[in-house]
């Protein structure tokens, strides 16, 4: 049994344990979010399911992971810890990544989406550590949205994931959950971002984002949500929740 479908199984094993043994918070009539009492529930819940989630990409080192991040742009876990397994350990600095070339990042990389712009921007972000930076990833959020191929959602992750910061990178799964469930719903990317750092309790925004990705990728999932193994089923306000198969 591969590593994801384990991963799948314990968590719908340890949601229908854990929801059989919370009480519900009151759910106000017409509401389309979640109140106070339902948000902090609901994460409780979570971080009992999973006490200390972590990131699906593999890394070592803050530049592992700004690179991994990078990569997974349009791109799975899976895929990106496939190409840097090989990658990291020929190199796994800026410098080392400098001297591979684009050329000779492009090889480790090429089973990865838009790998030709991802090698040109991950040489182009080296270039500006190695010579800013002494080849380190800085802690700070301008300068690494400064960096090629860094926006907003690969800075929160980095200083999130690396540093220990309070930020939410929201990505497709974050975005979906914080709208179906009624957690925090927004029109964008941003509004959703800035709606969960002010509805979440402060002792869950460490672990809050991995906690919302996981629930998005294996149960909260686009097509068909597995609502009955679902943990948050009764605090949820998705109004089409799936039946038992």
């Amino acid at each position: 049994m591969s590593t994801v479908v384990m991963k799948k199984v314990a968590v719908k094993k340890a949601a229908s344990k854990v929801a059989t043994q919370v009480k519900k918070p009151s759910t106000p009539r017409g509401s389309k979010r979640m109140n106070r009492d339902q948000v902090r529930e609901m994460f409780t819940r979570l971080r009992e399911l999973n006490p200390h989630p972590k990131t699906e990409l593999e890394y070592s080192t803050p530049f592992e992971l700004l690179v991994a991040v990078t990569l997974s742009a349009q791109a799975t876990d899976v895929g990106v810890n496939k190409a840097t397994r090989k990658l990291f350990p020929v190199a796994n600095t800026a410098q080392a990544i400098i001297a591979l070339g684009e050329e000779g990042l492009k090889r480790y990389i090429a089973t990865i989406g838009l790998f030709n712009a991802k090698a040109k921007n991950v040489i182009a972000a080296c270039a500006i550590l190695v010579e800013k930076y002494g080849g380190e990833v800085p802690a700070d959020r301008a300068a690494l949205e400064a960096l090629p191929g860094v926006g907003r959602k690969t800075a929160n992750v980095v200083l999130n994931t690396a540093f220990g910061q309070p930020t939410m990178a929201v990505d497709t799964h974050i975005f979906r959950v914080a709208n179906r469930t009624g957690l925090a719903p927004g029109k964008d990317v941003r509004a959703v971002e800035d709606g969960l750092l002010k509805v979440i309790p402060e002792e869950f925004l460490l672990d809050a984002h991995h906690w919302l990705i996981l629930h998005g990728r294996y149960v909260c999932k686009a097509r068909k949500p597995d609502c009955p193994q679902c943990v948050i089923r009764d605090l949820c306000h998705f109004k089409d929740k799936t039946a038992a198969a």
